[in-house]
């Protein structure tokens, strides 16, 4: 193995495919998309380049990304919040299941492999005013109309509207699984002697939680949190499936459907190119942030 770190020809070979995997799937793109932002981009019209004029354009006449980035935001620390607790809430209580932990890991991890497409469909139905959540609520009497219930997805009232908590409490549901079986993951990495020796000094069950597992597990958290924070940033497909359509032109937007629709319905390849820079940036601050304040210590597990 030695000689074979030593030969810088096996070394280039074996790291090669990969390379030029990485540089033609994501850094191309990213750095075209980069160029693109400058430019007036339109498909069958020549490229013309504009410098800043496209990112002056986002932060001082367009409403619509001021609305998708205060949504974004709120999605994200939404999702962090809610799956960091929950989470963590879920991996506890089933490492100390015996029968059946296999079933509820199942149950709970389910909707992250389903298509968001398909759920935002499924999910649009329950809170369509005249069907589902509605409609029971008048069945049980809670209601004289179903159409006089709450309406989950055109309610525009408020700083951030009603369809936005609606939509973020899906995404909870759908991606909750991901964060506990990533927290299980390391709880189930962490040695029964420490928590033996804990016990027989008096320590209780939350003590050995609060003072053993999370300490040991921060690593795992910090990595649950970019990630969800990541995903949350760049969300699309529960919105665009559930709020109905014409409706995102006013409040419901997020910077990824902000993005869809200034590229390919209104043909702003450019323009789109810019909302995606914008996303790329806050991403990696988002990111830095995390790993510059999550404290993380190496512990002998």
């Amino acid at each position: 193995m030695d000689k074979l770190l030593r030969n810088k020809k096996a070394i280039v070979l074996f790291i090669a495919p990969a390379f030029i995997l990485f540089t033609l799937v994501l850094l191309v793109p990213i750095l075209k998309a980069i160029y693109y932002s400058f430019c007036n981009y339109k498909t069958n019209y020549p490229i013309v380049f504009t410098g800043f004029d496209n990112y002056v354009k986002l932060f001082t006449k367009d409403k619509t990304m001021r609305i998708a980035v205060r949504n974004s935001m709120f999605f994200m620390i939404f999702s962090c919040v809610t799956q960091l607790i929950l989470g963590l809430i879920l991996a506890a209580l089933l490492t100390n299941v015996k029968k059946g932990r296999n079933l509820f890991k199942n149950i709970y991890y389910l909707p992250c492999v389903l298509s968001s497409a398909a759920l935002g469909l499924l999910w649009m139905f329950v809170f369509t005013p005249k069907l589902g959540i509605n409609q029971m609520l008048a069945s049980l009497g809670f209601l004289e109309d179903c159409t006089q219930g709450p309406q989950w997805l055109f309610n525009t009232d408020g700083y951030i509207i009603l369809p936005i908590i609606v939509i973020s409490c899906v995404a909870l549901w759908q991606y909750v699984g991901q964060s506990m079986m990533l927290y299980m993951a390391q709880i189930a990495g962490i040695s029964s002697d420490i928590y033996e020796a804990a016990a027989i000094d008096g320590c209780t069950r939350s003590q050995a939680f609060f003072r053993i597992t999370l300490p040991l597990i921060r690593p795992m958290v910090a990595t649950a949190m970019s990630l969800n924070a990541i995903g949350s940033l760049k969300f699309f497909d529960l919105v665009y499936n559930m709020v109905p359509e014409g409706f995102l032109s006013n409040k419901a937007h997020v910077l990824a459907t902000h993005l869809y629709d200034q590229a390919f319905k209104y043909n702003k390849l450019g323009y789109g190119s810019a909302i995606g820079v914008i996303l790329l940036i806050m991403c990696l601050i988002v990111t830095f942030l995390i790993n510059k304040f999550v404290k993380v210590d190496n512990y002998d597990m």
